[in-house]
């Protein structure tokens, strides 16, 4: 609702200033005031053909024609200088009437009109090698540009057409980490599409261009959170469908701590996440020694993940096997897990075709359970799990065990003892779905509620309170989606942090355009790899 008053008092800004402006060019002033007949006479006033009314109505490609409209109509009186453009696109109600009322300023030509007949003049004289007319043609060129000029307004457009592109249509991601292992890897750089789940316009609008969150190589964000814009989503082309790979900013991401090694959120350190292993300086840090960072949803982390679930659906993980509303759910050929491959003491296991299988020692993870001998721990596919097997008959393979702790949502021991290969059930929030609450079936959505859908909750001698009035039910306001790694025992993903609100959804992936192994161009290029499918299933 906010963008359409925006837009609204903006024409009709632009509109009244037509009004005035038009007469100046011999045009009648009413024509200002009618909708699409008013960028018609617009466009002959400067020399545009008409059709570039069509494609004022194209979203996106709009913002370009009516910034070159707006120069147009400025030149179109003389007005040749920088700033007298800049003001153009900036600010062109209040320029346009600057020029209405301004008793020096005259309408001097259709400026496209007249720029192609000045070139027409200067390719003349020098077809007829008339030096003296070329002197003179160069010495009163209105066109005329400086080279830092030209160079200036090359940059600014560049840069200006690559945010937009960036911001509204595709951007280039890269994945860092190994949770979506087997269909995505360390590596991989895709183009995403922002267009398919619906365009959304940015929260922030003081930023650095093509920067997400920081200044490079460094922890000072690239942006400020005031002003800021509501959120609003455009339609989609497409919905997001269950086991489509879907981009999202990280939901526990609003509050983090920057690290060498990656970026934690405060709830990670609520839950001893990274107290867990790590060295005593985290600790220290966790008293204040770093400070905080807060961020707005489009500034939150990227993340990539599988949407297993959509909104409305009952999840629930038994042995490690997914069913979605009480029926197994399709299983990705790419799906792994951690298993214990063990195989005779003083013997060896030979590891030559494992970078051939896909085994990659970014897959190892004795940081999780300590290798020794006679076993290692790997992440397998069901595929590459019969391709060990098969090296000897005495190796034997079982999953690593997976133990439940506060770190599994929805971060409560008391009521919800789940693991990653047993969990649920749960009810995925669906717009509109009203669910029963009681303080021990509260956790799951306690963030759904405070957080995401910004209620103030309150759980006073054992009673619910929403925004002050006690209750036991909540109806919700948005679709929320269940996201998963491929590489499910090695993923953070919604059974780490909860659910994913809908204004959280970023845009679909397309394909790979590049893809270096582990991650580091140092070891080479996977060139089959090259112009792939990202979404693999």
């Amino acid at each position: 609702m906010w963008l359409l008053i925006f837009l609204l008092i903006s024409y009709v800004l632009l509109s009244i200033s037509l009004f005035f402006l038009f007469p100046k060019a011999g045009e009648a002033g009413w024509k200002g005031l009618v909708p699409l007949l008013n960028f018609a006479t617009w466009c002959k006033i400067v020399g545009r053909p008409i059709w570039y009314v069509g494609l004022l109505l194209i979203p996106i490609v709009n913002i370009f024609i009516y910034a070159t409209m707006t120069v147009d109509m400025v030149r179109s009186f003389g007005k040749y200088l920088f700033y007298h453009s800049a003001m153009a696109v900036l600010a062109a109600p209040f320029y346009f009437l600057y020029l209405a009322f301004s008793n020096k300023d005259k309408y001097v030509g259709k400026t496209v009109q007249l720029e192609k007949e000045y070139k027409e003049q200067l390719f003349a004289a020098i077809a007829q090698d008339d030096k003296r007319k070329l002197k003179k043609l160069e010495s009163q060129n209105p066109f005329k540009k400086s080279s830092p000029r030209e160079w200036t307004e090359a940059i600014l457009f560049a840069v200006i057409a690559a945010t937009f592109i960036r911001m509204f249509l595709i951007e280039a991601y890269v994945i860092p980490t190994p949770s979506m292992e087997g269909s995505l890897l360390v590596g991989d750089f895709l183009f995403v599409s922002k267009a398919n789940y619906g365009i959304r316009t940015p929260k922030t609008i003081a930023m650095l261009p093509l920067v997400h969150n920081r200044i490079p190589y460094t922890n000072i964000p690239s942006y400020l959170q005031k002003p800021s814009l509501p959120f609003y989503r455009f339609p989609a082309l497409e919905t997001v469908d269950r086991n489509d790979p879907v981009v999202f900013n990280y939901p526990e991401g609003d509050s983090v701590y920057f690290f060498p090694e990656r970026t934690w959120s405060i709830n990670d350190f609520r839950r001893g996440a990274v107290k867990e292993g790590r060295p005593d300086h985290h600790q220290k840090i966790t008293l204040g020694r770093v400070p905080i960072t807060v961020r707005p949803i489009d500034k939150k982390d990227h993340y990539i993940k599988r949407c297993v679930a959509i909104a409305g659906d009952s999840i629930q993980i038994i042995d490690r096997q997914l069913y979605i509303n009480g029926k197994p759910a399709v299983n990705s050929k790419y799906l792994q897990y951690i298993y214990i491959v063990r195989y005779p003491a003083g013997t060896a296991i030979n590891r030559t075709k494992f970078e051939e299988w896909g085994i990659s020692d970014s897959e190892s993870v004795s940081d999780i359970i300590q290798q020794g001998d006679g076993f290692m721990v790997l992440v397998l596919s069901d595929e590459q799990k019969a391709k060990v097997q098969s090296l000897d008959t005495r190796i034997t393979i079982e999953p690593a065990p997976m133990q439940s702790s506060n770190k599994i949502f929805p971060h409560d021991l008391d009521h919800y003892k789940w693991t990653v290969d047993n969990f649920g059930p749960l009810y995925i929030p669906k717009k509109g779905a009203t669910v029963t609450l009681t303080p021990e079936s509260l956790a799951p959505y306690r963030r759904v509620i405070a957080i995401y859908e910004g209620n103030n909750l309150e759980v006073k001698n054992n009673q619910i309170f929403i925004n002050g009035v006690q209750t036991n039910q909540y109806t919700f306001k948005m679709d929320y989606y269940w996201m998963m790694g491929d590489n499910r025992h090695n993923s953070e993903d919604s059974r780490i942090w909860g659910f994913v609100p809908e204004d959280h959804i970023v845009g679909k992936p397309l394909f790979l355009f590049m893809s270096t192994k582990d991650g580091m161009i140092t070891k080479g290029i996977n060139w089959n790899r090259i112009f792939s499918s990202a979404d693999k299933k």
